[in-house]
């Protein structure tokens, strides 16, 4: 398990090495057409270092690589602040987020595709205003107005990747406990039910309810997210929340063993029809 920075080195440096190799150059021919000494080129491609933005763009453009939505992603691994995603407008939040947090952001962004299972609370996503303030104040006891404002916004504005041409495609399984935990009073939970149900029903959301009867299950050791890239699997990772920083995972191996997990999940869980018909029952306070 490594945080958010040394993964993304990693699969940078191994993306740009794809990329090296597909336009037919070795290591050293790459390097010498940028006007760069070898190991430059070889820490970057075994992340072992950093790499500026406009050392990306340059061998982006000396392999001859097009495609825009490759390179924003690219970019957004190395750090830009305009690979895209709506100029990285969380960074006007630098001083209130920490890095974790920033990065999961950035990758949510630029991911095509986001499966996760939540066993405790609403998903980020898909919280409402009162719902994401009342479980931000829950979890920064004592943190003041200004800064439950800024990283309520921030919640909501992270939302904008479901309104994208094209959104986000969201699966996501929740444990029956996260419907029935009264989060900010009754009211707030009626609405947040209320949207549950609304986003339920988009084409591009996928809803499933794990019950209580379905017992003990793989999920119980904690909530995931598995990010997926339209532009090569390669780059997909997994996502561990802690209270104070996150872990990811991107060993093929830990990325089969989450996905079997999220499938195993799934099979369980209500038909998203049925589940539809759970949260509105639990909306109506059956």
């Amino acid at each position: 398990m490594q945080h958010g920075p040394a993964v993304r080195r990693r699969k940078l440096g191994a993306e740009l090495r794809a990329l090296r190799t597909s336009a037919g150059l070795t290591s050293g021919e790459a390097a010498r057409l940028v006007g760069w000494h070898q190991s430059k080129v070889s820490r970057i491609e075994t992340g072992t270092s950093g790499v500026k933005p406009a050392d990306v763009r340059l061998l982006l453009d000396t392999y001859g690589v097009s495609d825009p939505q490759l390179r924003r992603l690219l970019l957004v691994l190395a750090g830009s602040g305009d690979g895209g995603g709506r100029h990285h407008w969380w960074q006007a939040y630098r001083g209130v987020l920490p890095p974790t947090y920033r990065d999961f952001i950035s990758l949510e962004s630029q991911a095509s595709a986001m499966r996760t299972l939540e066993t405790t609370v609403v998903p980020g996503l898909l919280q409402t205003p009162e719902y994401a303030r009342a479980v931000t104040a829950a979890a920064l006891e004592g943190a003041s107005e200004e800064r439950l404002d800024a990283l309520v916004d921030v919640r909501l504005a992270r939302q904008d990747v479901l309104r994208a041409d094209p959104p986000l495609e969201l699966s996501a399984v929740l444990d029956e406990a996260v419907l029935r935990r009264e989060v900010g009073g009754p009211g707030v939970m009626a609405r947040q039910r209320q949207r549950l149900v609304e986003a339920a029903r988009l084409p591009h959301v996928r809803l499933q309810v794990l019950p209580f009867s379905a017992g003990a299950h793989i999920g119980v050791t904690g909530p995931f997210v598995i990010f997926s890239f339209s532009r090569t699997s390669d780059l997909d990772v997994v996502v561990l929340d802690h209270l104070t920083s996150s872990l990811y995972l991107e060993r093929k191996e830990d990325l089969r063993a989450y996905t079997e997990a999220f499938n195993a999940l799934s099979i369980h869980a209500l038909s998203p029809e049925d589940s539809l018909d759970l949260i509105a029952g639990t909306a109506a306070g059956v």
